[in-house]
C-alpha cells in the first residue's frame, strides 16, 4: 500500500526537472531552507502551495502526495491474507484495530470496503463476547451499506447486499434480510448458456466449455450447498430426510465433491449427524461425525479452490477471483472452527461418554491441532 510521502516525490521531480532547491524556492515563494525541510521529511508544504507544486512539476496533487486511495486487486487479496493470517496470531483486538485503521484510510476503494466486510464476516467469532461479535457483524454491513449506497459498481453492490443479507441472518434479524432481498425469489439465471453459444459460433470453443463449466460448476455448487439448511429444516420427518441425504449423497458422488469441494461435504455430514441426533437415531448420527471427521482430517488442507477431470477448464477463472484460490480465513482458524462445530453443538451433548464419539474427537483435536 502507497503512503503519503511527499518529501521522496519532491526530490525525484525536482531532479528529473533539473532544478536546484534555490530554483524551486525561489519560484514557490520560500526559503531554500523550506523546501530542504520538505524534502527530508522535517516539515510539509503548506496546504496552498500544493496546487502550485502540482502544476510546476505537471502532477496531480495525488500523484506529488504518492497518495493511492484506491487499491490494486493484488493489493487487496494480499491485504486480506495477512490480516486473515494475524487474526490466528495476534490479538484479536490488536488486529481489528488495524482493521478499521485500514477501512478508514481507504474508505473511498470499495473493492476493498467489500473484502474487509467479508474479513469481519469471517472472523467475528473470535471476539471475546457475543455482544463485541455482535457489533463486528454490525460493522460490516455498515461497510455494506456504504458499498450499496455509494459505489457505482453492480456487481460490487449485489455481492455486498447478498453479504449484508448474510450478517443479518448471523444477528437473527430475518426480516432486515427481506427488507434487502425481497420476499420472492426470481428464477435463476441461465445466461451462461447463451454465452457459451455466443462463443461456440465465434468459432472459440475453449473459451464456450470454460464459461459452461463455470455455470454448471456454480449450479452444482448451489443444489449441493443448501442441503445443510434443507435438512435442518425438516429435521422432524426422517422420512424426507433420509430421502434428502440419499439425493445429496448420490450427486455428490458422481461429481466426486469429497475431492473436489471437500468443504461443502463437510457441512453436509456435520448437519446431517445434527439431524440424526435430534431424531435419536444414535448410529446414523455417529456414522455422520465419523465422515465429518474423516474429511476433516483427510487431505483437506491445504485447502484451495481448484476443478479435477470433470471441471478441466475453470482454473483461470478461480485465479480471478477476488482472494484468489485461498480460503478467507487462515488455516488455523479453519481447523479450530471445525472442532468447535462438534464440540460447541449442543446435539451431541449426550454423547459425551460414548467410546466412539470419544474416538471421533480425539481424531478432531490430534489432526486439527489440539493435541494433549
Amino acid at each position: 500500500m502507497k503512503e503519503i510521502n511527499i518529501a521522496k516525490m519532491l526530490v525525484r521531480k525536482r531532479r528529473e526537472k533539473g532544478i536546484t532547491q534555490e530554483e524551486l524556492a525561489a519560484y514557490i515563494g520560500v526559503s531554500k531552507a523550506s523546501v530542504s525541510k520538505w524534502e527530508t521529511g522535517q516539515s510539509y508544504p503548506d496546504i496552498t502551495f500544493l496546487p502550485q507544486l502540482a502544476a510546476y512539476f505537471n502532477i496531480s496533487i495525488d500523484e506529488l502526495m504518492s497518495y493511492a486511495p484506491q487499491l490494486t486487486k493484488e493489493e487487496i487479496k494480499k491485504l486480506y491474507h495477512r490480516l486473515s493470517a494475524a487474526f490466528a496470531a495476534r490479538p484479536f483486538d490488536d488486529v481489528m484495530g488495524e482493521c478499521r485503521r485500514i477501512i478508514k484510510k481507504y474508505y473511498s476503494c470499495f473493492p476493498l470496503l467489500l473484502q474487509m466486510a467479508v474479513l469481519l464476516t469471517n472472523h467475528h467469532m473470535l471476539a471475546e463476547d457475543k455482544k463485541m461479535q455482535e457489533a463486528i457483524l454490525k460493522e460490516a454491513v455498515e461497510l455494506c451499506i456504504r458499498i450499496r449506497t455509494e459505489s457505482k459498481d453492480l456487481w460490487l453492490s449485489r455481492d455486498a447486499t447478498s453479504l449484508a443479507a448474510v450478517c443479518y441472518l448471523m444477528l437473527q434479524q430475518p426480516q432486515e434480510v427481506l427488507n434487502l432481498l425481497g420476499e420472492s425469489i426470481r428464477p435463476v439465471s441461465t445466461d451462461y448458456g447463451i454465452v457459451a453459444q455466443a462463443y461456440q459460433i465465434m468459432g472459440n470453443v475453449i473459451k464456450a466449455k470454460e464459461v459452461m463449466q463455470i455455470g454448471m460448476y456454480q449450479h452444482l455448487l448451489a443444489l449441493i450447498g443448501a442441503t445443510p439448511s434443507y435438512l435442518l429444516l425438516n429435521a422432524g420427518n426422517s422420512k424426507v430426510t433420509g430421502e434428502i441425504l440419499h439425493r445429496a449423497l448420490s450427486v455428490a458422488a458422481v461429481y466426486d465433491l469429497e475431492h473436489l469441494h471437500p468443504n461443502v461435504m463437510a457441512q453436509i455430514y456435520l448437519s446431517a449427524a445434527q439431524v440424526y441426533s435430534l431424531q435419536g437415531n444414535t448410529e446414523k448420527s455417529l456414522d455422520m461425525l465419523q465422515k465429518y471427521a474423516k474429511i476433516c482430517t483427510t487431505g483437506f488442507f491445504p485447502f484451495s479452490l481448484h476443478g479435477d477431470s470433470f471441471f478441466d477448464a475453470i482454473e483461470g477463472w478461480f485465479a480471478e477471483f477476488d482472494l484468489g484460490t485461498s480460503p478467507p480465513r487462515n488455516e488455523k482458524v479453519i481447523k479450530e472452527s471445525m472442532l468447535q462445530g462438534v464440540l460447541s453443538n449442543p446435539a451431541f451433548a449426550a454423547f459425551a461418554e460414548q467410546p466412539r464419539y470419544k474416538s471421533i474427537i480425539e481424531t478432531l483435536k490430534n489432526n486439527l491441532g489440539e493435541k494433549k
